[in-house]
């Protein structure tokens, strides 16, 4: 039998719940060729050798229960595979010290578990989970604006020897410190900020590239970003937003020759429309000039299922942190980062960084 890669969770929410729900679908259909990933095998590790060992979570109605209950308790909305068919599993889902993982948005919707431990107390039952688990990768799908529960994950990583996927744009894997931090330990961490497979950011950044290398001049361009889910809702809160728009506005402005004014150049989320559920909406603009000055403009609408958007990159990133571990090498993944993730320690054009990860995924 293949060696399984074992993963703990950190943030039990739509996003998890759609990377379960997608392994199992193709699990229960062998013939379905498996799309909405881009890399089959990566060393000797499919999409079917992750073994979630540990979940770890605030919401008093998830911490307690067991991964496969958890990812369909409410608010999540994902249902690509019905509860029933979904195996049981043993793996629990672990108390986590809220810290500022928790909007004033959200709240009544997460219902934070009303701990009696202390912070300290938490903190040591997690490392003892991880250390009886055998947790190698941990993966935070925290909410946007969790700055210090981030940190708090990224520390407890380096505490007890595992590797670590940033999901969120809160910088650990970009910040010259922590990344320095995780060289020291030899291990590795691919962040900040995951792109989707075609998603919003993704689009906008390739079309600038385009309009860029084709030789016109960009002057002004907007993205703006609608959903129903419980991370747009965390996203009302403007003060949470900070980290998301530099990560979004920084990926899209690394690939313009000419930098845009900061007025010029509006990049991130928008608003809650709750209809629109785990749907994302993404209507973007860019306006330029081209030969004798004549001005051009494109829009461009995107509708996609949000967590069906980030599984498959989510899966890329788990298998490469395993793979560096198994080489031995520590901090950022440059490779890895630069093609998976919005805010990476190097910023790269996408067939750059997809050569330069081709290169590292097969020496």
């Amino acid at each position: 039998m293949a060696k399984k890669i074992k993963v703990g969770l950190v943030g039990i929410g739509n996003c998890f719940s759609g990377l379960i729900q997608g392994i199992e679908y193709y699990r229960q259909n062998p013939k379905q060729r498996v799309i909405g990933i881009m890399h089959e095998k990566i060393g000797s590790y499919s999409i079917h050798d992750l073994d979630f060992v540990a979940g770890f979570d605030v919401g008093a109605n998830k911490v307690g229960t067991t991964i496969n209950e958890a990812i369909y308790a409410y608010p999540n909305m994902v249902n690509w595979v019905p509860k029933n068919k979904i195996p049981e599993t043993k793996a629990l889902v672990h108390e986590s010290p809220a810290l500022d993982g928790v909007g004033i948005w959200v709240e009544n919707r997460v219902r934070p578990i009303k701990s009696k431990k202390s912070k300290d107390q938490i903190t040591q039952e997690i490392k003892k989970t991880i250390e009886k688990t055998g947790a190698e990768v941990i993966v935070s799908y925290l909410p946007v604006g969790s700055e210090k529960a981030t940190q708090y994950w990224a520390e407890m990583c380096l505490d007890t020897n595992t590797a670590f996927v940033n999901c969120i744009p809160s910088f650990i894997a970009s910040d010259k410190k922590w990344g320095q931090k995780f060289a020291d330990k030899k291990l590795p961490v691919v962040g900040d900020d995951i792109k989707g497979q075609v998603g919003a950011t993704i689009v906008h950044r390739t079309l600038a590239r385009l309009c860029d290398d084709r030789g016109t001049k960009i002057e002004k361009t907007y993205q703006i970003n609608v959903g129903g889910n419980t991370d747009f809702l965390n996203m009302k809160e403007q003060e949470r937003l900070v980290s998301k728009r530099i990560s979004k506005t920084e990926s899209v402005q690394s690939q313009i020759s000419q930098r845009l004014a900061d007025d010029q150049i509006y990049v991130g989320p928008s608003d809650f429309i709750p209809f629109l559920g785990n749907t994302k909406l993404m209507f973007m603009r860019i306006e330029g000039r081209q030969w004798a000055n004549i001005p051009y403009n494109m829009e461009v609408r995107l509708e996609v299922d949000d967590k069906a958007n980030s599984a498959g990159i989510v899966i890329d990133a788990v298998r490469l942190a395993k793979l560096a571990l198994e080489r031995k090498m520590g901090g950022p993944i440059i490779p890895a980062c630069a093609y998976l993730m919005k805010h990476p320690p190097k910023q790269m054009s996408d067939p750059q960084a997809k050569a330069e990860l081709e290169k590292f995924i097969n020496a």
